[in-house]
């Protein structure tokens, strides 16, 4: 008798017998599944696996299309095997840098030892799709990590070679797309021709890899300028190769030579500067002909804005300038009159849940000169209520933290000469190696995982299925401002994915493989587990990674 497994399909609300050893693509043929934008992946008893996983046991299945997270990463992985394959066919002895998300695409740094044209935009682009049209298997291979670093190192890839040796794996696998090799975090699609949609356009002194848009695949995301912010980002990857430590490979041999302590005092030493710069910046700007009388600070969720904000008022006062703290909080209208967002909920993301004209004529009455009673939010009745009395005194400077600081709608009335718009994020620059990029998003999901489970008693599951409405949020409210921006901070810390590790992992392993966020605490272990673990202790308590991690020396 044949065997044979049974599959439930989330998809279909269905279960079916299939042969022992079928591909995840043969059970989506065999339920008659017809996914719109075509599917790239599958749930696999809710954990994310490729195509041609063959199943021997009875499982339950949730194929993914790139409208979802999943989904869109798998795509992104394969189409950048698609432009390494381009690369190595077109330029013998070159390769490219995937460095960072930008722009609703991704920079790539092309290495072929001179400046990269436009022409090399519209000649790799070509081969690819000549790559994508013949639809080429993507091939897994498991094999000795020994051999699998031994295959590299012929390849002269450092970076995957020191990322294996620090594993502390026995099997490791790879892929190879024809003859081309490569090593890739993640599931692939089975065959190039999965990918129906991408552009590859000259970006700066690079490329830029664009991708479909996940509400609607058939275009793709729109180009925004983000010249800011990607000045920060090639800012600090360049400091990060000074000193070689561009990968986590290179990361994890730092430790292994007991580096770590000189990592976490250069770490905190740049960030210090940094905000040093800042604080001289605006000292300069208040004592010009227009003098700067309000700071404004806006970030995404657990980018460490708070502990920034205190930091940078130590360096303010160090300069002889007095900084008084002004909460969004406590402009919030009473709660009845907050606007609702789609499902009918309270929307207190939303600017408009600010009493803006109250607000713009305390700031108005303050900068005038005149004294106001500040008000105070009570989150108990959810009405606003008298606070203390505040005039502005000589050398001060107002202070304002919140997500809609560098929205020009929070502050019309006031001039663009006397506000400082600083916009702070966690963004990551170290690499996992060259073909594969940490999300920033990871480095603060992580972060908020920890403070919401250390301080608020929520849970992994809870933060993490709260996460893709705060990220709704970022999009619509801070991310279209931030190039507003007079300064852009990069609250990330080299080391601090090696510190998150061994506080974030028994958070994550309490997420039971049931829950529908399960694949994601699995793939955040996953990752860290490439990490090398450095321990807290030699953290200074004025570290802005204390505020998720506890031990902070600033009041909260």
């Amino acid at each position: 008798m044949k065997q044979v497994v049974q599959i439930y399909c989330k998809n279909s609300n269905s279960s079916k017998e299939f042969p022992v050893g079928s591909t995840l693509l043969e059970v989506y043929q065999g339920f008659n599944l017809s996914m719109p934008y075509g599917v790239v992946s599958a749930k696999v008893n809710n954990k994310v696996e490729g195509l041609k996983y063959r199943i021997y046991n009875n499982k339950d299945v949730e194929f993914l299309d790139i409208t979802c997270d999943s989904g869109m990463r798998t795509y992104v992985r394969s189409l950048c095997f698609v432009l390494c394959k381009a690369v190595e066919d077109l330029y013998p002895g070159g390769d490219f840098v995937l460095e960072h998300p930008i722009s609703n695409g991704f920079y790539c740094r092309l290495l072929i030892d001179r400046e990269v044209g436009l022409d090399d935009a519209l000649r790799l682009k070509k081969r690819m799709q000549e790559i994508i049209a013949q639809d080429i298997p993507f091939k897994r291979h498991q094999e000795h990590t020994s051999d699998v670093v031994k295959l590299f190192m012929e390849k002269g890839r450092e970076d995957k070679v020191k990322l294996l040796e620090t594993s502390g794996k026995i099997y490791s696998y790879y892929y190879t797309l024809e003859d081309c090799v490569d090593y890739y975090y993640g599931s692939l699609v089975p065959s190039t021709g999965f990918l129906k949609n991408f552009d590859l356009v000259k970006y700066y002194d690079g490329l830029l890899l664009r991708i479909p848009k996940k509400s609607n695949p058939e275009e793709l995301e729109e180009v925004v300028k983000q010249k800011k912010m990607f000045d920060v980002l090639k800012e600090f990857r360049h400091l990060n190769q000074i000193v070689g430590l561009g990968t986590v490979g290179e990361f994890n041999v730092a430790c292994k030579n007991k580096w770590a302590s000189g990592m976490i005092q250069v770490s905190e030493a740049l960030q210090e500067k940094k905000i040093s710069n800042i604080a001289d910046e605006i000292y300069k700007r208040y004592h010009s002909e227009n003098p700067v009388r309000l700071v404004l600070i806006a970030g995404p969720s657990s980018s460490g804005k708070t502990t920034f904000s205190k930091r940078l008022s130590v360096q303010i006062i160090a300069n002889g300038l007095m900084p008084f703290p002004v909460s969004l909080d406590n402009y919030f209208v009473d709660r009845e009159h907050t606007p609702r967002d789609e499902k009918g909920d309270y929307d207190f993301e939303s600017l408009y849940a600010l009493d803006l004209d109250y607000f713009n004529q305390q700031l108005n009455d303050l900068l005038a000169g005149e004294e106001v009673v500040l008000p105070r939010f009570n989150f108990t009745t959810g009405k606003r209520e008298a606070g203390d009395k505040f005039k502005l005194g000589p050398n001060t400077i107002l202070l304002l933290e919140g997500i809609h600081a560098l929205n020009p709608d929070l502050t019309p009335h006031i001039p663009d000469a006397c506000k400082f718009k600083i916009f702070v994020s966690a963004m990551t620059t170290i690499l996992l190696d060259d073909h594969n990029y940490i999300p920033t998003t990871d480095n603060r999901l992580l972060r908020r995982i920890i403070r919401d489970y250390k301080y608020r008693s929520y849970s992994a599951e809870e933060t993490i299925s709260r996460w893709p409405s705060v990220r709704a949020g970022e999009d619509k409210w801070i991310y279209p401002y931030q190039e507003n921006a007079d300064a852009m901070f990069n609250s990330a810390l080299l080391f601090e994915l090696a510190v998150i590790k061994d506080v974030a992992e028994p958070i994550l392993r309490r997420v039971p493989e049931d829950n529908p966020v399960y694949s994601e605490a699995f793939r955040l272990l996953k990752f860290l587990d490439y990490i090398t673990s450095v321990p807290s202790r030699e953290i200074p308590p004025t570290s802005l990674l204390r505020e998720f991690l506890g031990g902070s020396s600033f009041k909260y």
